[in-house]
């Protein structure tokens, strides 16, 4: 395996070849001040731990695993022996901060040996501060659970019915921790490998929501320093548990100049009916990696590892993040406290004083309590929720909230990107007026990808007089890409002409409507607007009812076009003026049976495509059968 050529290798799974890893003492400071020796660890296990290096691609990647032949260097390793009476062995201080946007800084206690050997490989490894910057792509902490639930919306197509998001008490301190589970496939130990590991994505179809293969690393370190992945899977018929522990912790207090992921796999045993260990490699391996998951994770014991999977049934996974971050005022960033039935944001929430009943309602609505709180993000994250899935947070289910139930005087935008290649897309943009306007002071656009909310209630009309105050729209942009974080959208040219054109769409229903909230719009003939300002005195402020109609979005923006709206609008205008029911009626029924036609041609394009999808999937899938027998 040796060669003049460099290779490089990144330190990303501790148990993919045959090579222990090194488990720090009480201190980590003794660990650099002294070398060891055999009467420094008497307590301890010395095992033949050789140099460390890792496979760049988990097994099953088609990686090439480097042998190294130099001499080994002993590493204490704690017995992994459990006591008759199991004691809950505190952990010593972490000494990284515990807010997150402070705790990048880190110092590697040596080098690994394996570095700078002499006629070695050359290596490329990813010290551990990485794990932080990578997840600073998350600016918002809610933006990362997101992914988590993302990855739980994929699992659908695995069987997955459920999501459940909850707090978790930490064992060891009694700490709280956020914990993740779903009842979709699992991972094989290979999978979970893949999972830990950077880059890689299995996820390559229009149905699924994940495509980078980073989501789960940068999510995860993004909340809390340590995170635990338990999941279980029956792939090929052999069911299998695996435990991976990605612990930035561990990495700093040890002083690692690599990345380590400590894994363990179970293996289910038909001549005994249980679960036993799966050596991938030999049983001192397994016991080291075992040895390092009881120090730094939650659970002090096997059994206790063991026992996690109890309530995840014959397939799934359960993610725990612990050691969450703290901000900036030395808070637990995440608040289980102030809402039983919710997580919120600590500090989020901006209280306001309400002196109208309308105040009150507008600081519930959901576009101001999604920053703080997770069951109103999470109930307009999906467009549509998979049949039969549920989000469960904190033992109550999310209902789903369609924030196009929430407006009035609806409107249907057909909008056509000029996009190369692709002459037949449109898009459907429902725009309105948000209900409890001009009081409730929301407007903009939510916009989502593969049915997943990108930019909650985006707003494009920027202005410092009102104009387009209230109004809100709802579109599903697919030919544009979302950002790493899926929190906004790379800046593009197509970006860029959607951004105009919902600019323009705001400012033309404004233009059309605002009279309707008892706006003086100016563009109005006199005697129709002082007609208007009469119904509002005799029905209010409000009115419940308006007829749905279709705008063209691609209609010029240039003065013929303007003048032309203006006068189509002027028409209008006139019959109120003359008060003639009958042509008014007709225009009604023609306006809505267009509206009809086109919502209807695109939801059959919508549902063809769909039907599409799932005759691939099904020729992939007996293509999978046809390899497995």
């Amino acid at each position: 395996m040796r060669s003049g050529a460099a290779a490089e290798v990144i330190d990303l799974c501790s148990d993919d070849d045959e090579e222990s890893v090194p488990v720090a003492s009480t201190s980590a400071l003794a660990c650099r001040s002294a070398p060891f020796s055999a009467h420094d660890v008497s307590p301890c296990e010395l095992p033949d731990v050789k140099p460390l290096l890792y496979p760049l691609h988990p097994p099953g990647c088609g990686a090439l695993v480097p042998v190294k032949d130099e001499e080994p260097v002993p590493v204490p390793v704690p017995l992994a022996a459990e006591p008759s009476e199991p004691t809950r062995a505190l952990l010593p201080p972490p000494r990284l901060c515990r807010q997150f946007w402070k705790s990048g800084e880190y110092t590697v206690a040596r080098r690994n040996p394996d570095a700078d050997a002499p006629g070695g490989r050359n290596r490329l490894r990813i010290n551990p501060k990485f794990l932080h910057s990578n997840a600073t792509s998350h600016k918002w902490a809610f933006g990362a659970i997101a992914e988590l639930l993302d990855n739980a919306i994929d699992e659908v197509n695995n069987g997955a019915t459920f999501v459940r998001v909850n707090k978790f008490t930490n064992p060891r301190d009694g700490s709280p921790s956020l914990l993740i589970q779903d009842d979709g496939g699992g991972m094989d130990p290979e999978a979970l490998r893949c999972c830990m590991s950077f880059g890689f994505s299995d996820k390559q179809s229009d149905a699924f929501i994940g495509q980078y293969g980073n989501g789960f690393k940068t999510s995860t370190m993004r909340l809390g320093a340590d995170v635990i992945v338990l999941t279980q899977n029956q792939k090929n018929w052999t069911p299998t548990r695996s435990i991976g522990l990605l612990s930035y912790t561990f990495l700093m207090e040890t002083g690692c100049d690599d990345v380590l992921v400590p894994t363990v796999d179970y293996q289910y045993d038909l001549t005994t009916a249980s679960y036993t260990q799966l050596l991938r490699h030999n049983q001192k391996l397994f016991s080291s990696n075992l040895a390092i998951l009881l120090k730094w994770s939650p659970f002090a014991t096997e059994a206790e590892l063991i026992k996690q999977f109890d309530d995840i049934g014959d397939h799934g996974t359960k993610i725990i993040v612990f050691n969450l971050w703290f901000n900036d005022d030395g808070d637990m960033e995440l608040d289980f406290n102030s809402d039983k039935k919710d997580v919120l944001i600590t500090g989020a929430q901006k209280k306001v004083k309400a002196s109208k009943r309308e105040k009150a309602e507008m600081q519930n609505y959901v576009a101001n309590r999604l920053r703080y709180s997770l069951r109103a993000y999470a109930s307009i994250l999906y467009l549509r929720v998979p049949d039969n899935f549920r989000i469960i947070l904190r033992g109550r289910d999310v209902d789903s909230h369609n924030v196009v139930n929430d407006l009035m005087y609806r409107e249907c935008v057909l909008y056509k990107p000029q996009i190369a290649g692709l002459t037949e897309l449109s898009i459907i943009t429902t725009i309105g007026f948000v209900k409890g306007a001009p009081d409730t002071d929301v407007q903009g656009f939510n916009v989502y990808h593969k049915n997943r909310l990108i930019t909650p209630f985006w707003k494009v009309a920027n202005n410092s007089y009102g104009k387009g105050r209230g109004v809100v729209g709802i579109l599903e942009a697919n030919f544009i890409k979302p950002t790493h974080d899926k929190q906004d959208f790379e800046k593009s040219v197509l970006y860029q002409r959607l951004e105009t054109r919902l600019k323009e769409m705001t400012y033309e229903y404004w233009g059309l409507h605002c009279h309707r909230l008892g706006y003086d719009n100016k563009s109005l003939p006199k005697a129709s607007r002082a007609l208007s300002r009469a119904k509002r005195t005799d029905a209010g402020n409000y009115l419940t009812s308006a007829p749905e109609q279709l705008l063209s979005a691609d209609v010029s923006t240039s003065s013929s076009a303007q003048s032309r709206l203006k006068r189509n609008f002027d028409a209008l205008g006139a019959i109120t003026d003359i008060n003639n029911d009958q042509i008014k009626h007709r225009e009604v029924i023609q306006r809505r049976r267009f509206n009809e036609h086109k919502t209807l041609k695109l939801e059959n394009d919508r549902l063809r495509h769909e039907c599409l999808q799932y005759e691939e999937s099904e020729k992939q899938l007996a293509m999978k059968q046809v390899h497995l027998y």
